[in-house]
């Protein structure tokens, strides 16, 4: 997906198929910042695309598909971002690097917004991330010995926090830096793992300590 001046990689695919989806994609982007999307024909994508009609649909039902399609490719990118670079530190999701992206591409959020898609961008961007924080959340409870089981369910709110904390941001007249929203969001994320982590040891204790029949 291209967004802005600057080309955001997905997951790697064959060579000539993500060449062929990428023009795709970007040829569509383009469009929509020219025009509404229901206005778009997937003619006038392939003729942008200089891609032939047989070639779209080997890979796509239509324009819907092909927007959602590339959409999920950004998200699956972005979301796994921390673990395809090896970061080793405990944040639990790239915070920074989305909400600087995001913040970058101003043109195509609001050809998105007019497009009246909002809606189902953001549905597949909390389902990427939250996948993409409970498998993190589990490689750290490992390092920590700590309890996993609820990181499921941890993973979809903070997953939901962070769509509304990028909602907000970007509807706030002065801005944190996306760095500054990084911390913010992992503050938010450790203390509750920790109230979590205190709400176990409590109810152990207590379950401990009833007397035995």
């Amino acid at each position: 997906m291209k967004t802005s001046g600057k080309k955001v990689k997905p997951p790697k695919k064959d060579a000539r198929v993500r060449r062929t989806r990428d023009r795709l994609g970007d040829a569509l982007i383009a469009l929509m910042k020219e025009q509404p999307f229901d206005h778009i024909t997937v003619q006038q994508v392939l003729d942008r695309a200089e891609v032939s009609r047989s070639t779209f649909y080997t890979h796509y039902t239509g324009k819907e598909d092909l927007f959602l399609g590339d959409v999920d490719d950004f998200w699956e990118y972005m979301s796994t971002r921390l673990a395809r670079h090896g970061e080793k530190s405990n944040r639990v999701a790239p915070v920074r690097e989305l909400f600087a992206h995001v913040a970058d591409v101003g043109e195509f959020r609001a050809a998105l917004q007019a497009s009246g898609r909002v809606h189902d961008v953001l549905e597949l961007g909390r389902g990427h991330f939250a996948r993409a924080i409970e498998k993190r959340l589990t490689e750290l409870s490992q390092a920590n010995r700590s309890d996993s089981g609820r990181n499921a369910v941890l993973a979809e709110m903070f997953s939901g926090a962070l769509f509304a904390l990028l909602d907000r941001w970007l509807n706030a007249s002065e801005k944190e830096t996306p760095a500054q929203m990084d911390d913010l969001f992992h503050q938010m994320v450790w203390g509750a793992l920790g109230a979590t982590a205190r709400e176990k040891n409590v109810t152990t204790a207590r379950e401990m300590s009833r007397p035995k029949h």
